[in-house]
């Protein structure tokens, strides 16, 4: 089991000073002791807070090297309190938010941070989605005035993938896309959706890849309708599993056969391949 604080009083008697956040990073980086690189030795001796020089050949390894804590100027208290920061906030965190509790002068420096600690945050090789999966896209930002459907000014276009889970959602993947052709939807979905699961889309032309290119049977179920033991999609919003990612406390849906709620309208088809040519 991995040893992590429990709490804020932990964590600050734990990560107090700069030599206890680079002695946990040496047992991160080193469990089973240090090995230099170059000739495998094992002896060192210190030649600053980072770096360690191997006794046999001389060769210098730093701590921090290839870590998000390269070439910083700040403590590695202040990056231990920021990691904290973004990782005990059920509801995330924002950068405005991380320079205030940080006390960082610039407000680049706190947005900096917060994306290199969210990248470091996604685990390389993760699981793609699979099963029932609903696939939309929705522009985020603050309402405009003067615009209708798809035209906007100063929002930011997001393409979201839900997993369904029973009742109710299970894993998401977001991404921000310059639009929402096929271009940039496609290269979404093949990344982030496992071949063999079944994708409910809106029918837009941007997903019209995966029912024709390589799905030749997609299937529409109007509402209120059977499709072959897919399910029944019975009464309620038009907001669909995208919807309930980003508005957790949304009402679910589901179908009478006990299959996930399909939503009335849309397209579901069988995720084969994710080749795309």
């Amino acid at each position: 089991m991995e040893d992590y604080p429990r709490n804020l009083a932990e964590f600050e008697a734990r990560f107090s000073t700069d030599a206890a956040c680079r002695e946990y990073l040496v047992r991160l980086r080193w469990p089973d002791g240090f090995r230099c690189p170059r000739c495998g030795g094992c002896k060192t001796w210190p030649l600053s807070d980072i770096l360690l020089q191997c006794s046999g050949c001389n060769y210098q390894s730093s701590v921090t090297a290839g870590t998000i804590f390269q070439d910083t100027r700040k403590p590695l208290t202040l990056w231990f309190r920021a990691m904290w920061a973004v990782t005990s906030q059920k509801n995330g965190a924002s950068a405005i938010g991380l320079q205030r509790v940080l006390g960082l002068g610039s407000y680049k420096t706190a947005w900096t941070w917060l994306h290199k600690l969210r990248r470091a945050m996604v685990r390389p090789g993760r699981d793609r989605l699979s099963g029932w999966v609903e696939v939309d896209e929705t522009f985020y930002g603050g309402e405009e005035e003067g615009v209708r459907g798809r035209q906007t000014e100063k929002k930011s276009l997001i393409v979201i993938a839900a997993q369904e889970d029973g009742a109710g959602i299970g894993r998401i993947r977001i991404r921000c896309i310059p639009d929402a052709s096929a271009e940039s939807l496609m290269p979404f979905i093949e990344e982030a959706i496992e071949p063999g699961s079944v994708v409910h889309t809106d029918g837009w032309i941007g997903y019209l890849p995966v029912e024709k290119k390589r799905l030749p049977s997609p299937r529409h179920i109007p509402e209120g309708k059977k499709g072959n033991g897919i399910g029944v999609a019975t009464a309620g919003s038009s907001c669909g599993v995208a919807a309930k990612a980003v508005a957790p406390g949304y009402p679910s849906r589901r179908c009478q056969s006990g299959a996930p709620g399909l939503l009335p309208g849309r397209v579901h088809v069988s995720f084969q391949s994710t080749e795309f040519a």
